[in-house]
Parts: C-alpha cells; structure tokens; sequence
C-alpha cells in the first residue's frame, strides 16, 4: 500500500533545526568562552608559543651560521678596545683608506660582549634572544592594537611563519621590534586621536638610529602619517571633504613637530647626520641586488612567500570593509608592498604593518580583555628560560654542536691548515666568506666582505665576475697581487687556478680551496 503524500499540508519546516544548530554552535563557543579566558591557559599558550620559536632557532642555529655576524663581531671587538667607532674599512686591504660608517654600533658592541663573556654559546644566546624578542613583539603589537588575546596569537603565528626564519638573526631583528613598538604607537594614537602617545618616538629614534640603518623604515611610517594629514587638511580647505574618507584625527602642528624631533634624534649619536648618507648609498646600488639571493625579488617557491600574500591581501581587505577609507593604512600596506616584494629580506616590512593593519581593524574598544600583569610576564619569561635550558641538550646547542656545525658550513679547517703552514699575502677570497675570515684570520686582511656599502658597486661586480672565474679574472688586479687564495670549491676561479701556473693549490676539503702563488706577482 503506498501512502500518498497530502499537498494541501505544508512539509515539516528546518528552520527550527537549523536555529537549533545555531543555538548549539552559538552555546559550544559560549562554553569555551570561560576555557579561553583563563588567564593562565594564555599564560601557558604564549609561553608555549615562544618555546617553539626557541627551539626552530636552536635547531636551526642560524645565529651562528650567518655569514655576516662574524665581521659584526670584530667590529665590536674593535670597538670595545679602541672605546671609538671606525670611520674607515678596516680590516680589509682593498677598501682600508675608504669611509665606512659601522652604523650597528650597539648591535655589534652588544654581540662582542655576550662571545667574550659565554664564548660561541653567547653568541648563539644572543641571536635566538633576537628571534624571540622579534616573535614576542609582534605578539605585542597585536595584543595592544586589538585588545583581544588569542586573535594575537594567532597573528603572531601566522606573521613569524611569514618571514622570521628565512633570516639570520641580525641588526635588522633589532629594526623589527622597534618597528613594531612604532608601529603601534602610530596606528593607537591614529585610531583614538591621543597624540601623547607619539611623543615617545624621539626617544625610540634615538635608541634605533644607533643599533641599525632600518630606522629609515620608523621614521617613513611617521613621515607618511604627516603627509595623509596634511594632505587631507588641504583638500579639506579646497572644499573637498568626502563623507567616505576618514578625516585626520591628530593634529597636524603636534604631528610636524614630532616627526622634526624624531629625525633629530636620528642624528644624535657618533655619526650624526652621516648615516643619511649611508642610506642615500644604499638607494643607488645596483650589484648587490643581483649578487646577493636574498636581496632579490620574491620567486614564490617557498611556502612562506604565499603567506605573506595571503597575510598582505587579508590586511587589504580588513583595512577597505570599513566604511570610510583610511588613506593612511592603504598607502602604507602598498608602500610596504612594494618594498617587501622587491627584496625577499624585507618581508617583515610588509608582514608587519599587514598583522598591525589586521589587528587595529578588528579591535573592539568594548571588548578589550585585561593585559598581562608584570607577574605573569615574568611566569612567561620563566617557562620559556627554563624549557629552552632543557631542550638545549637535545638540540646539541652548545660550545661541541655550535663548533661542529660552523665547521660544517664555514673554512674553520682550511684557515687552521693556513695557521700551521702560513704563507705570504695578501689574501684574496670571496664575499661570502670574507666576514668569517676577518674574525677567525684577523692576520690576514680580507680582500672583500660582506659590507658592500664599502666597496660599492665597481668593485662587488669585480669580485662577483671573478669568483665565477669570468676571462677577465686575469687582468684582476687583487687577484694578481694576492699571495693566498681561499675559495669555496664551488666557486668557478677554483678550476680556473687549478690551470692556472700562478698559483698552487695546497690544501682543500669538501668546503675550501686553499691556494698559494707559486709564480710571479
């Protein structure tokens, strides 16, 4: 028998299920809702967040295997000793008598300290130090502009994913966390119009303009904010003065006078105004940018760099669902765009405001839950010193494994056969190598380092050239009068020597070359 169904009766409706489901879904969060906001479960998820970034970094130990950090070092030895800063390219034969500006003094005079007091293990310390202080104020960052915990953490994650370990720890993890704290104090004081919060900036320049050159980046962020101000004053004043355009919320007087003072302070410390000339270098180079890999343009073949667009398109999106235009955030996400995608080491300058933009778009002025006490900072502080003390071992981050692992990557063998068999220079190697070897072969001036701001444009391309043994290599003048030539045996000039009767090669492993002249000069 089959039941026909009566038309004329409306079906059962869904609508009361899928209020039901609503209901449900809106209880299960409302039950996690107390989980989530005890205070020591996000002590415990921060704490475990900065465990991780410590224990990638111990893994990796980039802090030690940077090819830069070791010509950092020797600066800050020299400084420490001389109680000056350089004025010229030491400890380098080719660019001694050029002017150099050391303008990460602090970073380096910091970095002497901790290899003096703890040896290679300081050294490792002081670079996750970085890395976790970078990871710790972006979490910061976020925290303050959105008020809301888990929201930052997430952003942390999402935004240290983005950039922070395709990076040695550098004088530039220093730019970073001032950055963040600018940052913040720009988008918080733009936002509720309290322009006291900015007159902490010149004191924040002060600290930056004498740890490292990316001050430039502060100081465009404040700069840019005058601008949009002033700006939209004077459109205001021309009778343009849409309803969709957020107006300026500070006042331009006070905004001009604190960004005169911050560039002054970037003048105050024992370069002064020089270092803007340092910058101007920096803007004219051309070599370096196709010498270097991580100076060129992001190729989209790691996972991180679909991270940061994703991370740059959702800060674009947050920033234009509002309903009026701020002029300020959208010329600032595609400034820093532009910037960040151009050089794959800058991708913090775009990761950063873009999680900044995120977080200050999503703050709810009503919902702001309590910030950490002191008390629960330093509970943080303490499981993070105590679980990366523990992790320390199965890691092998110590004097044997950071020893092991720079003589896996850098000529620590090839310069102690050079120690025991010395020969006369000069000596000639390769920018890579070159800030290794003015620390661990002080004896020998090094030809080039990675200070290309020294030697410039003509001369990077002279040792580029020749290290890819190109024909010119034998009108090399630096070549020709080099007594020792140290080289990795990747390197092209090392088959090119090899056939070369100049020069005899004397000692090499699975990383180096070492060769010595057996001809005339």
């Amino acid at each position: 028998m089959s039941v026909v169904a009566d038309e004329s009766r409306p079906l059962p409706s869904t609508k009361g299920e899928d209020s039901l489901a609503k209901r449900g879904g809106v209880g299960f969060v409302n039950e996690l809702r107390p989980l989530l906001g005890l205070r020591w479960l996000q002590v415990l998820t921060l704490a475990g967040l900065l465990v991780t970034v410590g224990v990638i970094a111990f893994n990796l130990k980039f802090s030690v295997l940077d090819l830069d950090i070791w010509w950092h070092l020797k600066v800050g030895d020299w400084i420490i000793q001389h109680k000056a800063v350089p004025h010229t390219g030491l400890f380098s034969w080719t660019a001694a008598d050029r002017p150099w500006v050391a303008y990460s003094w602090g970073y380096e005079v910091l970095m002497s300290r901790a290899y003096a007091w703890f040896g290679l293990v300081g050294v490792g310390v002081y670079g996750t130090l970085l890395t976790l202080g970078v990871a710790y104020f972006i979490y910061w960052m976020t925290r303050r502009l959105s008020g809301r915990f888990w929201l930052a953490c997430i952003l942390a994650i999402v935004t240290c994913s983005a950039f922070l370990f395709n990076l040695m720890p550098r004088p530039v993890f220093l730019s970073m966390m001032l950055f963040c704290v600018t940052l913040t104090l720009v988008l918080e004081a733009h936002r509720t119009g309290r322009v006291h919060l900015l007159y902490w900036l010149p004191l924040i320049f002060l600290l930056w303009a004498n740890l490292h050159i990316q001050f430039i980046y502060g100081l465009f962020v404040v700069g840019l904010l005058l601008a949009t101000n002033l700006a939209q004053r004077l459109a205001a004043r021309l009778g343009w003065e849409p309803t969709w355009l957020l107006p300026p919320s500070l006042p331009a007087a006070t905004l001009a006078a604190v960004f005169a003072a911050c560039v002054i302070a970037t003048c105050i410390g024992p370069y002064s105004y020089h270092l803007y000339q340092v910058i101007f270098q920096y803007s004219q180079a051309k070599v370096p940018y196709r010498m270097i890999r991580e100076l060129q343009p992001i190729n989209f073949r790691a996972g991180s760099h679909y991270v940061e667009l994703l991370l740059m398109a959702f800060a674009f999106f947050a920033v234009g669902r509002r309903r009026q235009v701020d002029v300020f955030k959208l010329l600032l996400l595609s400034i820093a765009g532009a910037v960040a995608f151009r050089t794959m080491r800058d991708a913090w300058f775009i990761c950063i405001p873009a999680a900044a933009c995120i977080a200050d778009a999503l703050a709810d002025e009503t919902t702001r839950e309590a910030k950490e006490t002191w008390r629960q900072k330093v509970a943080v502080a303490a499981v993070v010193a105590v679980s990366l003390f523990v992790f320390a071992g199965s890691t092998d981050f110590n004097t044997r494994g950071l020893d092991r692992a720079i003589s896996g990557f850098l000529p620590v063998n090839a310069v102690n056969y050079l120690r025991k068999n010395p020969a006369p220079g000069p000596l000639y190697n390769t920018l890579d190598w070159g800030g290794f070897l003015t620390w661990y072969m002080p004896d020998y001036p090094v030809a080039i380092d990675g200070r290309t701001d020294l030697y410039g444009d003509e001369l990077d391309e002279q040792f580029f050239d020749t290290a890819n043994g190109a024909p010119s290599y034998i009108n090399d003048a630096y070549l020709n009068q080099a007594g020792v030539v140290i080289l990795q045996k990747s390197n092209n000039l090392v088959s090119v020597l090899q056939a070369d009767p100049r020069f005899q090669l004397v000692y090499e492993d699975q990383l180096a070359a070492v060769f010595v002249r057996s001809g005339p000069r």
